[in-house]
């Protein structure tokens, strides 16, 4: 394929019945090289074209694609086309396919040097599938049609919803960065060059907003917080050099401090000339960097344009729906606490071993005391890799390395699963941040969701199927999509998938780690309602919801407050909300604030 020339993906055979089927390659989707190498354009002011063309959307019309190559996306009239304004990517008229469903449908779309553009849209509505395209990455089986072009003479970065699907958990992170950075320090003499991928490596780790990454270095990928994970691959993104970036959800599970860094982060690579396409749920992110937003709804783009008018006037129902969904959450209220706490910490002391079991220990987590009340929802917030999620998997019995007591209904928990009976198992149930790699992928979800039923509660099998159906249908998943494997789903289905495996447990304390981080606003406001409603009809359920959204933690009754594995704040939410007294609190509520007000470029 020749430089600029588009890459026709409509084709038939010779007996003009079907298109040929694209296969999603195998491996690592985190970059994918062009055809060649070539100069990279510089960003200059200039006129923007209109993406987006379909009937029965609020979009204006875009000009036919040329055989010119993206340049053709330039609307009749556009003046003389410099290689500066030229778009390094583009995509026209995509459709995806999957057993004769469209999930993709007439998307258009083009990456400019300099410029974020954004896909926004409820879980399954085809973002990533759209961003994947300019990888030449499609789901397995499916039939597509349209042209993509890809960027020509550079690389297409790739930052995942689901970091952990793409770092080697057999390699630490020095060795997955090392290996990029090897590759660009060819050119100096040997004896330079070890020392010279090191800096690359620490810069990457720096810009990514992971200025510790000395220490992190030894690390395996299970030893990092989700956070930390997704700005692992961020660096691996930035020290491939990347004309295009595309990042899929890349402040999922960060706090607001880490959210307006990346922020920070992203709108200086396009301003050095790189294109950005952010595929994201967070409106507070996207309304901070975007140019032009695409919101998209069931494959389909329903309304485009720049992203203040958008903002401000939307014209299409569902953007205003999403808009408005944003903030409407209701608290839970004031509890008490009277009476005995279901749940009860007591001197904790987590540790990660470096290098493996007989690593040297390091202190990640102390908390004192904590207590969980029955009907009640705790929030533990604080910014990644302050030990949310360490707190979380020693509640569930999957980090043994930790001393201290965990008291069940009085009783002190074993602290490893397979210490704990049968019941101990179905009182504390976990949601796992990465949904996706919780799941066996080669086993229809309905049957992994209704195996904990049968596993913990003795429940025949054709019951436990009918129950876990009725609780996925109830959750927004239906039988069509229940049936399907995990790949075939998106990160937000599979979201609400894990939290009905949990719930066929029937628990006492559910430990829901980020489970709205990956969740559109839609979507997320109906899983928080749901588990209101939850905590309201069972007296005997109680919820630990970690967060790093102050949002979402101010729905809870109490609030705990983590910084660098330190229990810093503890209080009822309107309380630590309204008035708190440590000075992290402060600051994590000055930078959510920043972000609701879009002012991150």
């Amino acid at each position: 394929m020749g430089r600029g020339r588009p890459r026709r993906t409509d084709r038939r055979p010779d007996d003009g019945h079907q298109p040929p089927l694209r296969r999603r390659t195998r491996g690592q989707p985190t970059a994918h090289t062009g055809p060649g190498r070539g100069e990279r354009d510089q960003p200059e002011p200039g006129r923007r074209a209109t993406s987006v063309n379909h009937e029965n959307d609020t979009t204006d019309p875009a000009a036919p694609l040329g055989p010119e190559g993206p340049a053709a996306f330039l609307g009749p009239g556009a003046g003389p086309v410099g290689p500066a304004s030229r778009p390094v990517a583009a995509i026209r008229d995509l459709r995806v396919e999957i057993d004769g469903r469209a999930i993709v449908d007439g998307v258009n779309l083009e990456a400019r040097p300099g410029k974020v553009t954004a896909l926004v849209g409820a879980s399954g509505s085809g973002k990533t599938t759209t961003g994947l395209a300019l990888l030449g990455e499609y789901p397995p089986g499916a039939r597509i049609g349209g042209e993509v072009h890809p960027a020509a003479g550079g690389l297409v970065g790739y930052i995942p919803q689901h970091p952990a699907a793409v770092l080697n958990p057999a390699r630490r992170v020095s060795a997955l960065l090392t290996d990029i950075a090897r590759s660009q320090v060819c050119h100096l003499p040997r004896g330079r060059r070890r020392a010279a991928a090191r800096e690359r490596v620490l810069r990457a780790l720096s810009e990514a907003q992971l200025p510790d990454g000395e220490a992190l270095l030894r690390r395996y990928p299970h030893q990092l917080s989700g956070g930390q994970q997704q700005r692992v691959v961020l660096a691996q993104a930035l020290l491939l050099g990347a004309r295009v970036i595309v990042a899929d959800e890349p402040t999922t599970g960060q706090d607001a401090l880490i959210k307006s860094r990346i922020v920070d982060q992203l709108a200086a690579v396009a301003a050095r000339g790189i294109a950005v396409v952010l595929l994201s749920h967070d409106l507070d992110v996207v309304r901070a960097l975007a140019d032009d937003v695409l919101v998209m709804r069931a494959g389909r783009v329903v309304e485009s344009g720049p992203a203040e008018r958008l903002w401000n006037t939307p014209r299409h129902p569902w953007t205003r729906e999403l808009l408005t969904a944003q903030r409407e959450f209701t608290p839970l209220g004031l509890s008490t606490g009277i009476g005995e706490p279901v749940l009860r910490i007591r001197d904790l002391i987590a540790r990660h071993r470096d290098g493996g079991a007989h690593g040297r220990p390091t202190t990640v987590l102390r908390v004192p005391e904590l207590a969980l009340y029955s009907g009640t929802c705790l929030a533990v917030v604080g910014r990644s890799g302050s030990g949310k999620t360490t707190l979380a998997r020693c509640l569930a019995g999957l980090h043994r390395d930790h001393e201290g007591e965990i008291l069940l209904d009085g009783t002190a928990l074993p602290r490893t699963l397979r210490t704990r009976d049968g019941a101990q198992l179905a009182a504390v149930q976990y949601v796992f941040q990465d949904s996706r790699a919780a799941f066996d992928e080669h086993r229809p979800v309905l049957h992994q969701v209704a195996r904990t039923a049968v596993r913990l509660r003795g429940t025949d099998k054709g019951t436990a199927r009918q129950k876990a159906l009725t609780t996925l249908t109830r959750l927004g998943l239906p039988k069509e999509l229940a049936d399907r494997r995990p790949d075939q789903l998106s990160g937000g289905e599979l979201q609400r998938a894990a939290l009905a495996r949990a719930l066929l447990a029937r628990p006492r304390v559910l430990v829901c780690d980020e489970i709205t981080s990956g969740l559109d606003t839609i979507n997320r406001r109906g899983l928080l309602e749901l588990l209101a409603q939850l905590l309201r009809e069972r007296d005997d359920l109680s919820l630990v919801l970690i967060t790093h959204d102050l949002d979402i933690a101010a729905l809870a009754h109490h609030i705990a407050v983590l910084d660098a594995g330190e229990l810093v704040e503890q209080g009822t939410a309107p309380r630590v909300l309204t008035t708190p007294e440590h000075p992290f609190t402060v600051s994590l509520m000055e930078h959510t604030a920043r972000l609701g007000m879009g002012t991150g470029r």
